[in-house]
């Protein structure tokens, strides 16, 4: 990366809360590092429950620095409109790329990585190994 581009993490939940909450233990447990861009499409327009194409697309545009973004999503509708948006292929900025991972410790792993300067090959391995974390 050069110029101090980062990755951009998106997190898309169908709650804000969620998606907000989720940004902020990410940032936090990043800890020293550079600041990473993120942002969080939770919920609908209305500040309902759901997935909105629009608030994702506009938080896609809102990190991207040109070193790719990174989208995490919670569940399958999520996903599904996250796919859609990536077929349609102007809606998401380019280098814009779904990532399969844990909701929680993938967005960490995402952040951290980032913050240490990954590129976007790095950030999405480390958020997909959170896959690979045992609690017990």
């Amino acid at each position: 990366m050069s110029d101090g581009q980062r990755v951009g993490i998106v997190l898309v939940s169908h709650s804000a809360a969620v998606a907000d909450s989720v940004a902020e233990l990410a940032r936090g447990l990043a800890g020293g590092g550079a600041e990473v861009p993120v942002a969080s499409a939770g919920g609908t327009e209305g500040g309902g429950l759901g997935t909105s194409a629009e608030l994702i697309s506009a938080a896609a545009a809102a990190v991207d620095r040109g070193a790719g973004v990174a989208v995490i999503t919670d569940l399958g509708s999520a996903v599904l409109t996250v796919k859609a948006l990536l077929a349609e292929g102007d809606e998401l900025p380019d280098g814009t790329r779904l990532v399969d991972a844990p909701f929680v410790e993938g967005a960490v792993a995402a952040v951290v990585t980032a913050s240490a300067g990954g590129d976007l090959d790095a950030v999405e391995a480390a958020a997909a190994e959170a896959y690979t974390y045992r609690k017990a």
